[in-house]
Protein backbone atom coordinates (compact mmCIF):
# COMPACT_ATOMS: atom_id res chain seq x y z
CA UNK A 1 0.00 0.00 0.00
CA UNK A 2 1.62 3.43 -1.06
CA UNK A 3 2.51 6.07 1.44
CA UNK A 4 2.41 8.73 -0.45
CA UNK A 5 0.19 11.76 0.95
CA UNK A 6 -3.24 11.96 0.41
CA UNK A 7 -3.75 14.89 -1.76
CA UNK A 8 -8.28 16.33 -0.81
CA UNK A 9 -10.10 18.87 -2.86
CA UNK A 10 -12.63 20.27 -0.34
CA UNK A 11 -12.00 20.20 3.45
CA UNK A 12 -14.84 18.14 3.95
CA UNK A 13 -13.38 15.36 1.53
CA UNK A 14 -10.32 15.60 4.64
CA UNK A 15 -12.05 15.74 7.60
CA UNK A 16 -14.45 13.00 6.22
CA UNK A 17 -11.18 10.56 5.81
CA UNK A 18 -9.89 11.99 9.24
CA UNK A 19 -13.06 10.56 11.17
CA UNK A 20 -13.70 14.11 11.99
CA UNK A 21 -17.38 15.67 11.94
CA UNK A 22 -18.31 17.72 8.78
CA UNK A 23 -21.86 19.18 9.76
CA UNK A 24 -20.22 22.63 10.10
CA UNK A 25 -19.54 22.93 6.35
CA UNK A 26 -21.85 23.20 3.74
CA UNK A 27 -21.88 20.80 0.75
CA UNK A 28 -21.22 23.52 -1.29
CA UNK A 29 -16.97 23.20 -0.64
CA UNK A 30 -15.67 26.68 -2.34
CA UNK A 31 -15.77 28.42 1.15
CA UNK A 32 -16.03 27.47 4.79
CA UNK A 33 -15.38 28.99 8.19
CA UNK A 34 -15.79 27.62 11.97
CA UNK A 35 -14.15 27.64 15.35
CA UNK A 36 -11.87 24.40 15.23
CA UNK A 37 -12.58 24.11 18.30
CA UNK A 38 -16.27 22.44 17.56
CA UNK A 39 -14.79 20.10 15.48
CA UNK A 40 -11.72 18.70 17.28
CA UNK A 41 -12.52 19.36 20.73
CA UNK A 42 -12.88 15.64 21.33
CA UNK A 43 -10.38 14.39 19.66
CA UNK A 44 -7.37 16.36 21.45
CA UNK A 45 -4.54 16.08 21.36
CA UNK A 46 -4.53 15.80 17.58
CA UNK A 47 -1.98 15.00 15.21
CA UNK A 48 -3.24 14.97 11.54
CA UNK A 49 -1.54 13.39 8.80
CA UNK A 50 0.31 14.58 5.68
CA UNK A 51 -1.50 15.37 3.36
CA UNK A 52 -1.51 18.11 0.81
CA UNK A 53 -5.22 20.21 0.19
CA UNK A 54 -6.57 22.13 -3.46
CA UNK A 55 -7.60 25.33 -1.69
CA UNK A 56 -6.53 28.00 0.09
CA UNK A 57 -6.66 28.18 4.63
CA UNK A 58 -6.63 30.87 6.65
CA UNK A 59 -6.22 29.89 10.63
CA UNK A 60 -6.85 32.54 13.33
CA UNK A 61 -6.13 31.10 16.84
CA UNK A 62 -6.97 33.52 19.77
CA UNK A 63 -6.42 30.42 22.41
CA UNK A 64 -4.71 27.49 21.44
CA UNK A 65 -1.54 25.66 21.38
CA UNK A 66 0.07 22.82 18.98
CA UNK A 67 1.77 23.50 15.88
CA UNK A 68 1.63 22.77 12.06
CA UNK A 69 4.45 21.63 9.02
CA UNK A 70 4.41 23.01 5.31
CA UNK A 71 6.69 21.15 3.52
CA UNK A 72 9.14 20.17 6.27
CA UNK A 73 8.96 23.07 8.35
CA UNK A 74 7.64 22.62 11.41
CA UNK A 75 5.88 26.56 13.20
CA UNK A 76 4.59 26.81 16.64
CA UNK A 77 0.76 27.59 16.86
CA UNK A 78 0.07 29.97 19.72
CA UNK A 79 -2.37 32.49 20.99
CA UNK A 80 -2.89 35.56 18.93
CA UNK A 81 -1.10 33.55 15.53
CA UNK A 82 -2.66 34.26 12.37
CA UNK A 83 -1.32 32.02 9.18
CA UNK A 84 -2.29 30.54 5.64
CA UNK A 85 -0.98 28.42 3.09
CA UNK A 86 -2.09 27.56 -0.69
CA UNK A 87 -2.93 25.39 -2.93
CA UNK A 88 -0.35 22.27 -3.08
CA UNK A 89 2.01 22.46 -0.35
CA UNK A 90 2.67 19.09 1.99
CA UNK A 91 1.06 19.90 5.57
CA UNK A 92 0.00 18.63 8.94
CA UNK A 93 -0.76 20.08 12.00
CA UNK A 94 -1.17 19.09 15.95
CA UNK A 95 -3.51 20.66 17.95
CA UNK A 96 -2.73 20.32 21.96
CA UNK A 97 -5.32 22.65 23.58
CA UNK A 98 -7.97 24.40 21.76
CA UNK A 99 -10.57 27.09 23.14
CA UNK A 100 -10.99 29.27 20.15
CA UNK A 101 -9.35 28.80 16.24
CA UNK A 102 -11.09 30.14 13.69
CA UNK A 103 -10.36 28.28 9.73
CA UNK A 104 -11.10 29.84 6.56
CA UNK A 105 -10.96 27.77 3.64
CA UNK A 106 -11.92 28.84 0.04
CA UNK A 107 -11.08 27.91 -3.61
CA UNK A 108 -9.37 30.09 -6.42
CA UNK A 109 -12.88 30.23 -8.25
CA UNK A 110 -14.28 31.97 -4.95
CA UNK A 111 -11.56 33.83 -4.62
CA UNK A 112 -11.77 35.17 -8.29
CA UNK A 113 -15.38 35.28 -8.76
CA UNK A 114 -16.68 37.00 -5.04
CA UNK A 115 -13.31 38.98 -3.82
CA UNK A 116 -11.71 40.05 -7.04
CA UNK A 117 -11.36 39.55 -10.35
CA UNK A 118 -7.62 40.05 -10.64
CA UNK A 119 -6.98 38.84 -7.00
CA UNK A 120 -3.10 38.04 -7.57
CA UNK A 121 -2.78 41.51 -8.62
CA UNK A 122 -4.05 42.77 -5.93
CA UNK A 123 -3.01 40.65 -3.15
CA UNK A 124 0.37 38.43 -4.85
CA UNK A 125 1.06 37.49 -1.45
CA UNK A 126 -1.21 34.96 -1.84
CA UNK A 127 1.16 32.98 -4.24
CA UNK A 128 3.48 33.16 -1.47
CA UNK A 129 6.08 30.02 -1.52
CA UNK A 130 5.76 30.01 2.39
CA UNK A 131 4.64 32.35 5.22
CA UNK A 132 5.14 31.36 8.45
CA UNK A 133 2.87 32.13 10.72
CA UNK A 134 3.06 35.40 12.90
CA UNK A 135 1.84 36.29 16.43
CA UNK A 136 0.32 39.63 16.73
CA UNK A 137 -0.37 41.58 20.08
CA UNK A 138 -4.02 41.64 21.42
CA UNK A 139 -4.78 44.99 20.05
CA UNK A 140 -3.80 44.12 16.53
CA UNK A 141 -5.60 40.31 16.92
CA UNK A 142 -8.46 42.14 17.86
CA UNK A 143 -8.81 43.63 14.33
CA UNK A 144 -8.39 40.63 12.44
CA UNK A 145 -11.39 39.20 15.15
CA UNK A 146 -14.02 41.50 14.63
CA UNK A 147 -13.66 40.88 10.49
CA UNK A 148 -13.43 37.09 10.94
CA UNK A 149 -16.28 37.31 13.20
CA UNK A 150 -18.46 38.51 10.89
CA UNK A 151 -17.29 36.56 7.76
CA UNK A 152 -18.81 33.87 10.20
CA UNK A 153 -22.14 35.18 11.29
CA UNK A 154 -22.71 36.04 7.08
CA UNK A 155 -22.11 32.53 6.64
CA UNK A 156 -24.12 31.50 9.29
CA UNK A 157 -27.22 34.18 7.96
CA UNK A 158 -28.26 32.28 4.21
CA UNK A 159 -28.59 35.72 2.76
CA UNK A 160 -29.23 35.43 -1.41
CA UNK A 161 -26.50 37.89 -1.01
CA UNK A 162 -24.16 36.13 1.33
CA UNK A 163 -21.76 35.41 -1.02
CA UNK A 164 -21.02 39.04 -2.40
CA UNK A 165 -20.84 39.92 1.77
CA UNK A 166 -18.53 37.18 2.32
CA UNK A 167 -16.40 38.30 -1.02
CA UNK A 168 -16.54 42.28 0.35
CA UNK A 169 -15.44 41.28 4.00
CA UNK A 170 -12.84 38.97 3.01
CA UNK A 171 -11.28 42.05 0.82
CA UNK A 172 -11.26 43.87 4.24
CA UNK A 173 -9.34 41.37 5.70
CA UNK A 174 -6.89 40.43 3.20
CA UNK A 175 -6.11 44.39 3.55
CA UNK A 176 -5.37 43.66 7.21
CA UNK A 177 -2.90 40.59 6.47
CA UNK A 178 -1.26 42.96 3.96
CA UNK A 179 -1.27 46.36 6.12
CA UNK A 180 -0.09 44.23 9.06
CA UNK A 181 2.35 41.43 7.43
CA UNK A 182 3.02 42.03 3.43
CA UNK A 183 4.12 45.61 2.53
CA UNK A 184 7.40 44.89 1.70
CA UNK A 185 6.85 41.47 0.31
CA UNK A 186 8.52 41.02 -3.31
CA UNK A 187 7.12 38.19 -4.85
CA UNK A 188 10.67 37.45 -6.57
CA UNK A 189 12.54 37.15 -3.82
CA UNK A 190 11.74 34.06 -1.93
CA UNK A 191 13.31 30.71 -0.68
CA UNK A 192 15.40 28.15 -2.95
CA UNK A 193 16.02 27.58 -6.73
CA UNK A 194 12.63 25.41 -6.93
CA UNK A 195 10.32 27.86 -4.96
CA UNK A 196 11.37 30.44 -7.47
CA UNK A 197 10.23 28.13 -10.42
CA UNK A 198 6.80 27.85 -8.72
CA UNK A 199 6.00 30.88 -8.12
CA UNK A 200 7.78 32.29 -11.72
CA UNK A 201 5.26 29.38 -13.30
CA UNK A 202 2.26 30.74 -11.19
CA UNK A 203 2.89 34.39 -11.76
CA UNK A 204 3.16 33.36 -15.75
CA UNK A 205 0.22 31.34 -15.90
CA UNK A 206 -2.07 33.64 -13.86
CA UNK A 207 -0.63 36.38 -15.96
CA UNK A 208 -1.31 34.76 -19.40
CA UNK A 209 -5.04 33.62 -18.47
CA UNK A 210 -5.83 36.87 -17.60
CA UNK A 211 -4.33 38.35 -20.88
CA UNK A 212 -6.32 34.99 -22.65
CA UNK A 213 -9.42 36.30 -20.61
CA UNK A 214 -9.39 40.02 -21.43
CA UNK A 215 -8.56 39.10 -25.46
CA UNK A 216 -5.27 40.40 -25.62
CA UNK A 217 -3.55 37.30 -26.67
CA UNK A 218 -5.46 33.85 -28.67
CA UNK A 219 -3.23 30.84 -28.12
CA UNK A 220 -3.02 29.58 -24.51
CA UNK A 221 0.43 28.19 -23.45
CA UNK A 222 2.02 24.60 -23.73
CA UNK A 223 3.98 23.50 -21.22
CA UNK A 224 6.89 23.93 -23.37
CA UNK A 225 6.13 27.39 -23.72
CA UNK A 226 5.93 27.86 -19.64
CA UNK A 227 9.27 25.69 -19.85
CA UNK A 228 10.92 28.34 -22.37
CA UNK A 229 10.20 31.52 -19.99
CA UNK A 230 12.53 30.12 -17.34
CA UNK A 231 14.85 28.66 -19.77
CA UNK A 232 14.25 25.08 -18.85
CA UNK A 233 13.68 21.90 -20.24
CA UNK A 234 9.95 20.93 -19.95
CA UNK A 235 10.59 17.52 -18.31
CA UNK A 236 12.41 19.63 -15.69
CA UNK A 237 9.85 22.39 -15.45
CA UNK A 238 7.05 19.71 -14.71
CA UNK A 239 8.74 17.44 -12.44
CA UNK A 240 9.71 20.74 -9.96
CA UNK A 241 5.84 21.56 -10.35
CA UNK A 242 4.63 17.89 -9.73
CA UNK A 243 7.22 17.86 -6.92
CA UNK A 244 6.69 20.61 -4.72
CA UNK A 245 2.61 21.39 -5.43
CA UNK A 246 1.51 17.52 -5.78
CA UNK A 247 -0.09 18.63 -8.80
CA UNK A 248 0.92 18.56 -12.84
CA UNK A 249 1.12 21.37 -15.01
CA UNK A 250 -1.93 19.82 -16.87
CA UNK A 251 -4.03 20.04 -13.88
CA UNK A 252 -2.72 23.87 -13.21
CA UNK A 253 -3.85 24.53 -16.71
CA UNK A 254 -7.37 22.85 -16.38
CA UNK A 255 -7.84 24.38 -13.12
CA UNK A 256 -7.11 27.80 -14.62
CA UNK A 257 -8.94 27.47 -17.62
CA UNK A 258 -12.20 26.67 -16.00
CA UNK A 259 -11.52 29.40 -13.45
CA UNK A 260 -10.95 32.19 -16.05
CA UNK A 261 -14.19 30.54 -17.96
CA UNK A 262 -15.98 30.88 -14.85
CA UNK A 263 -14.80 34.32 -14.14
CA UNK A 264 -16.05 35.32 -17.49
CA UNK A 265 -19.39 34.13 -17.66
CA UNK A 266 -19.79 35.73 -14.24
CA UNK A 267 -18.50 39.17 -14.44
CA UNK A 268 -19.11 39.75 -18.18
CA UNK A 269 -21.67 39.47 -21.19
CA UNK A 270 -18.76 37.87 -23.59
CA UNK A 271 -20.68 35.09 -25.49
CA UNK A 272 -20.24 31.05 -24.30
CA UNK A 273 -18.58 31.10 -27.97
CA UNK A 274 -16.37 33.95 -27.53
CA UNK A 275 -15.33 32.30 -24.48
CA UNK A 276 -14.91 29.14 -26.01
CA UNK A 277 -12.41 31.08 -28.37
CA UNK A 278 -10.56 33.34 -26.19
CA UNK A 279 -9.74 30.45 -23.85
CA UNK A 280 -7.94 28.35 -27.00
CA UNK A 281 -11.27 25.83 -27.52
CA UNK A 282 -11.64 25.78 -31.76
CA UNK A 283 -15.68 24.23 -31.16
CA UNK A 284 -17.79 26.65 -28.45
CA UNK A 285 -19.38 22.51 -28.16
CA UNK A 286 -15.95 21.17 -26.61
CA UNK A 287 -15.55 24.27 -24.49
CA UNK A 288 -19.18 23.03 -23.35
CA UNK A 289 -18.47 19.78 -22.64
CA UNK A 290 -15.45 20.68 -21.04
CA UNK A 291 -16.66 23.07 -18.57
CA UNK A 292 -19.75 20.63 -17.90
CA UNK A 293 -17.29 18.26 -16.94
CA UNK A 294 -15.12 19.73 -14.57
CA UNK A 295 -18.47 22.08 -12.96
CA UNK A 296 -21.76 19.50 -13.33
CA UNK A 297 -23.32 22.62 -15.42
CA UNK A 298 -23.23 23.80 -19.13
CA UNK A 299 -22.05 27.48 -19.75
CA UNK A 300 -25.50 28.57 -20.02
CA UNK A 301 -26.88 26.91 -16.77
CA UNK A 302 -23.69 28.35 -15.30
CA UNK A 303 -24.00 32.00 -15.75
CA UNK A 304 -27.66 31.58 -15.52
CA UNK A 305 -27.47 30.33 -11.98
CA UNK A 306 -24.57 33.06 -10.99
CA UNK A 307 -26.76 36.04 -12.31
CA UNK A 308 -29.99 34.94 -10.64
CA UNK A 309 -28.40 34.46 -7.26
CA UNK A 310 -27.02 38.01 -7.52
CA UNK A 311 -30.09 39.69 -8.68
Amino acid sequence: MSNAPRSFQTLRDQYRHMGLRTDLMEAEPEFTIFNLRDTLHEHLPFHSPVHRLNFFVFSFTKAGKGQYTIDGQTHPIEPGMVYFTNPGHLRSYIWEDIEEAYLITLSEAFLKENVHADIFDEFPFLLAETFPGRRLSAEVYSEFERIYKQIHHEYLHHSPFRKRIIGNLFVVLLLKIKEHFWLDYNPIYEGNRSSLIVKNFKLLLEKHYRELGEGKVSQPYRVQDYADAQSLHPNYLSTVIKTKTGKSIGTWIAEKTIGEARSLLQHTDVSVKEIAYRLGFTESAHFSNYFKKHTKLSPAAYRNERNRTQS
